[in-house]
């Protein structure tokens, strides 16, 4: 007679939110396949018992998504098609009383740093030596390197310090070989990244050495882009564009976000810089780094935003020319200093507000595309979708900026793989061309 055996366990992941948040998800699968377990990353398949929700808190759509997905598996829960379910990062973080009253269906919460008891639940140990190991969930050729966790800046809308508390930098040695073990499995690309990249390093070195990281990480043989993302405006480290400039692996590319550019917005968020000095460190980076690729995020409808400093924001994007922008529109947090103040601003016009913006910036992104035709540049191919090659040049960051698009009749490429492209064609957001 046949004994009915219990089924394995399948326990999958899902991420949202901020590559941040993908960095916690792939240490999370990492530590699980070292134990044994049997578990998936957002499998298509759906045939997973377990679920873990790694979640997001910083704006209100983000928030709403997270909400929206564990309800849905909280209905799964209820209706027998899944045994267990876990959440886990920024919103449990924040929320968790709230949510243990409000979703009850959810076995347990856990905060942004709470892994080892995350693993614990699931039957697993952490494993430290693991450390600076992880299995990738982005494609093998690119991967997102965190240098360091929280952040200690008071801007007077995030949320992150409440979620994430304060600046922990990584130090030299654990991000080098984070690196070397990426790069020996295959990875091209290394992503820099973290709450406030400039402040690496003042918490255990006693000074900025984001210069000194991105020199080793650059020295690691087989590494053929470093990107660095998430450069805070005030107190910028300039010795790190002399890095970038005399590294032909660092790309010439910088994500600064500047939320704003009026002194007016500048103070009232709590940014710690002013107008011309915003300016000043927008013309050293140009100055530094010829060429370079700067991307830039923005916040419309701030409380206490009125018509003269959008004015003022819509004057500093025409005059700067950025390569990249994206903008949000304000969302109130509850525990920061702007949630303390009356959201001033109606939604309607912080949605009219950031359409302007968008709408000049696609202007400036159509006249830098259309002066790209007939040049030719290194591409690196990150998939294949509806009969094209996508790739992206070292001015573009991946899910968030231009996509270069190769004909996949005419030409051949292969995944994870350099080409040089020369472009035909642009339009305002994509680049399309031709592998010579």
């Amino acid at each position: 007679m046949k004994t009915k055996n219990k089924k394995q366990d399948k326990i999958n992941i899902i991420t949202l939110g901020c590559s941040k948040n993908i960095v916690d998800s792939e240490v999370l699968y990492s530590q699980l396949k070292a134990n044994d377990k049997n578990v998936t990353h957002e499998s298509a398949k759906d045939d997973a018992n377990i679920i873990v929700i790694n979640t997001c808190g910083f704006i209100d759509n983000a928030k709403q998504e997270s909400i929206d997905t564990i309800l849905r598996y909280a209905e799964a829960k209820q209706a027998g098609e899944i045994d267990k379910l876990y959440v886990t990062g920024c919103l449990s973080q924040r929320y968790k009383p709230d949510l243990e009253k409000e979703i009850t269906d959810v076995d347990e919460y856990f905060g942004t740093l709470h892994l080892p008891q995350l693993l614990k639940t699931l039957g697993a140990d952490y494993k430290h030596e693991l450390i600076g190991e992880r299995l990738l969930t982005t494609p093998s050729h690119y991967a997102y390197l965190k240098i360091s966790e929280g952040c200690d800046r008071p801007c007077s809308f995030c949320a992150i310090p409440i979620m994430r508390g304060k600046h922990v930098s990584k130090t030299f040695e654990q991000l080098e070989t984070e690196v070397k073990s990426l790069v020996k499995n295959g990875t091209k690309e290394i992503l820099m990244i973290a709450q406030d990249s400039t402040y690496y390093g003042l918490d255990i070195y006693g000074d900025r050495k984001l210069a000194e990281l991105m020199r080793r990480i650059s020295d690691v043989e087989g590494l053929e882009w470093l990107r660095l993302h998430y450069a805070y405006p005030s107190q910028f480290p300039m010795d790190a564009l002399d890095v970038m400039a005399e590294r032909s692996n660092i790309c010439n590319y910088i994500d600064i976000p500047l939320q704003h550019t009026s002194d007016n917005m500048l103070k009232i968020m709590r940014r710690g810089i002013t107008t011309k000095r915003t300016q000043e460190v927008v013309d050293s980076i140009r100055d530094k780094v010829p060429g370079i690729a700067i991307r830039t995020t923005l916040i419309a409808g701030h409380p206490g935003e009125t018509e003269q400093d959008f004015k003022d924001l819509c004057k500093f994007v025409e005059h700067n020319q950025f390569d990249r922008l994206g903008i949000f529109t304000y969302s109130h947090e509850d525990g920061t200093h702007a949630g303390t103040m009356v959201d001033d601003v109606p939604q309607e016009v912080k949605e009219e507000r950031a359409a302007i913006v968008m709408e000049i910036q696609q202007g400036i992104s159509a006249k830098i595309n259309q002066a790209k035709i007939g040049n030719t540049y290194k591409v690196l191919f990150d998939r294949k979708e509806n009969g094209m090659w996508v790739g992206r040049t070292e001015f573009d960051s991946p899910e968030v900026d231009n996509e270069v698009l190769v004909d996949a009749k005419k030409y051949y490429a292969k995944i994870g793989d350099f080409a040089n492209v020369q472009i035909e064609s642009a339009e305002d957001f994509d680049l399309y061309g031709k592998i010579v």
